[in-house]
């Protein structure tokens, strides 16, 4: 199959990116899209503005820069180095409902189209070049935690498990669409939420390579229509933020993030 991924120009991105395409390169052909933030670009409380230091400028400005020049090849691969299982360059893509994006997607001649962290809401249009549909991977429950940063409420709200949706998205809502498998793990206090996040991936992925390889034999899999209204969170208030905190957690910790910046400098043993 042809198979177009739209994913974000972040760190759980990347990360995701580097569970799937090797595996997905085996057998069918990628083209990956990234677009540069999720949301408006508002200012946002400090709190969140260290957060989007820690998952994204970090690694996009100043330490991927260094890896991609250097040609250094650690166990984790930097967005440009994941062209490598892909037709053409991993390359922007962030107004994909106006014609030009629409073009760009269609260009790419996707059968098939994998969501992840994707900054644009995808209209009808963009929904229906796939042959297959869209399926997207959200790191949350749904309908309980639709919206941005589901894992961050799931840890305010005293959730014990917290785990990821993987959906088809069927039309232009938020977090909308059959639901075709989800994924849990427990909460580990000692973590920060970015810990949680990143960590939510490595099944989360898996789920979503199910899904292809029946996909890819012909198979279409068993879907569930999600029940109720759910929950739809935005970014959290600096009232939140402080409610967060104040229980105890943390938005991320520097000693997790520069645990994961030494996998794209060091192969694993």
């Amino acid at each position: 199959m042809n198979i177009t991924l739209l994913a974000n120009r972040d760190i759980a991105s990347n990360l995701a990116l580097n569970y799937l395409l090797p595996v997905l390169a085996r057998d069918h052909r990628l083209q990956v899209f990234l677009s540069s933030h999720v949301g408006g670009r508002q200012r946002q409380p400090a709190a969140l503005a260290s957060l989007k230091f820690h998952e994204q400028t970090l690694f996009n400005e100043l330490l991927f820069p260094v890896i991609d020049q250097a040609g250094l090849t650690g166990e984790l691969l930097t967005f440009n180095a994941l062209s490598r299982f892909t037709t053409g360059p991993v390359s922007e893509l962030n107004r994909i409902n106006t014609p030009e994006g629409l073009l760009q997607l269609s260009e790419s001649q996707p059968d098939l189209v994998l969501s992840i962290r994707y900054g644009s809401i995808l209209k009808d249009a963009a929904i229906a070049v796939p042959p297959l549909g869209v399926i997207n991977l959200h790191s949350g429950r749904l309908p309980d935690y639709r919206g941005v940063m589901a894992t961050f409420r799931a840890l305010l709200n005293g959730d014990t498990e917290i785990g990821t949706t993987l959906h088809y998205i069927s039309d232009g809502g938020i977090d909308n669409g059959a639901i075709l498998q989800t994924t849990s793990m427990p909460v580990q206090r000692e973590h920060s939420y970015l810990w949680h996040v990143l960590a939510l991936y490595a099944d989360g992925c898996n789920a979503m390579l199910r899904s292809v390889e029946q996909l890819g034999a012909g198979t279409r899999p068993a879907s569930k229509p999600q029940l109720g209204n759910g929950n739809y969170y935005s970014f959290p208030e600096p009232d939140t933020l402080a409610a967060f905190l104040a229980a105890g957690w943390r938005l991320y910790d520097e000693t997790e993030v520069t645990t994961l910046a030494k996998r794209y400098l060091e192969t694993s043993p």
